[in-house]
């Protein structure tokens, strides 16, 4: 079968506009459905009075193989964060920063006093240790939870605690640090060797880019559709298995489609629904995220405000400081990140007056009557769990019968780099099974 494959996705998050832009380039007759009015799955941005909100904090990492892959970094106009992180507490604020990255910073990160001298050498060896490595090999080695990792490297509870908790508990949503630690160490490596940042015009941007480039690529991207079954022909097989090479059907409220293959790239729940696939992970953490604005900014640069002192918020972000677009032309704007399942269940009021409470103690030289709530995200499902081994169970693109694939970060690891790169291995699955020309 070379000519004339018809290809429906399921889902217009990062991954299906992946898979569907490299279905189209492979000469499928590609149908991409998403549910909502818009793409961009868990990656998505709103105007609210002038400003640009996230749905919840999320930055891009420049490193990430598929983002160099999958995307035109200068046509989304990164705004940059600086390397490290200013770690607070009541009435004290310390810089700590990759020496070899932002020199500047180099003096104030050596007499940090919030992590010993031997941290700072362990980190450096680390790296080095970790520089070497591939996503495959990284993901390949024994695991364990990222506190135990770290302490059989030697580090000290003291930076476990003042950096390693909060700052990861931004990047994992688990400041317990029970997460797998190949996270941590494909994000430690991929912070070391490049930036994070946010298009200007939002996260959403990525998205927006990728559905442009399926379009172009012959792709047809329908909004407001929901796939709502997906049927694999399994008639002509006494075993009750389908093939390969039969047809699917896909129904959606409007149509029935015939299609040659489907990927099915919705959230996880949704699915493993559709395809009953095993070992999808439908167990996930969430978050709180709030917006505020503000007269004048925290003037600790582009750089993550990390709570050493307690729990929430976990981190606050300047993020007019690293992307001024963000804001209405005369406030700054500050995100802060609650994690868990009490968070989500919280009054908005609470969490915006427990911020002011705690940027109050951080920077207690000023005052912040100023502060005003812009927006409020609840994040059921942010990430799905990670713990250790969970990534050698995940489902294959082929986990389904038939000529049903899956795309999406669960059958890698729960991130943006996971997210693209399933989108191209879901498509490459498709392009073989059903000959096509490869893209």
């Amino acid at each position: 079968m070379t000519d004339d494959a018809a290809v429906v996705v399921a889902g217009g998050g990062l991954a299906g506009l992946v898979a569907a832009r490299h279905l189209a380039a492979a000469g499928a007759d590609v149908t991409l459905f998403e549910a909502r009015e818009d793409v961009g799955g868990r990656v998505r941005t709103r105007t609210v009075d002038g400003f640009t909100l996230d749905r919840g904090f999320q930055v891009l990492f420049g490193a990430y193989p598929a983002v160099k892959r999958e995307l035109d970094l200068d046509a989304l106009d990164l705004r940059r964060f600086d390397p490290g992180a200013v770690i607070a507490r009541p009435g004290e604020r310390s810089t700590l920063a990759d020496p070899l990255r932002s020199p500047g910073d180099a003096v104030e990160s050596l007499f940090n006093r919030e992590v010993t001298v031997s941290d700072k050498l362990r980190t450096l060896a680390l790296r080095q240790d970790l520089a070497g490595r591939t996503e495959a090999e990284i993901f390949a080695r024994p695991d364990a939870p990222i506190r135990e990792y770290l302490r059989d490297w030697g580090f000290s509870p003291k930076y476990l605690r003042n950096f390693v908790a909060p700052f990861y508990g931004g990047i994992t949503l688990d400041r317990s640090l029970s997460t797998s630690k190949r996270v941590f160490e494909y994000t430690f490596k991929a912070l070391s060797e490049g930036t994070i940042g946010v298009p200007a015009a939002g996260m959403g941007a990525i998205p927006e880019q990728l559905a442009d480039r399926a379009r172009s690529a012959g792709a047809e991207v329908v909004p407001d559709e929901a796939v709502e079954t997906v049927d694999a022909d399994r008639s002509a097989h006494s075993g009750g298995s389908a093939s390969r090479t039969d047809a699917v059907t896909v129904t959606t409220a409007d149509r029935t489609v015939a299609a040659d293959a489907v990927v099915v790239a919705t959230d996880p729940k949704a699915a493993s629904d559709l395809t009953d696939a095993p070992g999808i992970p439908t167990r996930g953490r969430g978050c709180v995220t709030q917006y505020y604005s503000l007269d004048r900014g925290l003037d600790v640069g582009p750089r993550l405000l990390l709570n050493a002192g307690d729990q929430a918020p976990n981190t606050v972000v300047p993020l007019t400081a690293a992307a001024p677009e963000y804001g209405d032309g005369d406030r700054e704007l500050l995100n802060a990140t609650f994690l868990g399942t009490e968070a989500l269940g919280r009054d908005a009021e609470d969490l915006f007056e427990e911020t002011r409470e705690t940027l109050s103690a951080w920077f207690p030289e000023r005052r912040f009557d100023d502060l005003a709530l812009v927006g409020t995200d609840r994040v059921p499902f942010a990430q799905f769990d990670q713990p250790p081994g969970v990534h050698d169970d995940l489902p294959s693109a082929r986990a389904p019968d038939g000529s049903v694939y899956l795309a999406g970060d669960y059958t890698a690891w729960s991130s943006i780099q996971g997210a693209l790169r399933s989108g191209r291995e879901a498509a490459g699955a498709v392009v073989a099974d059903l000959d096509l020309d490869a893209a």
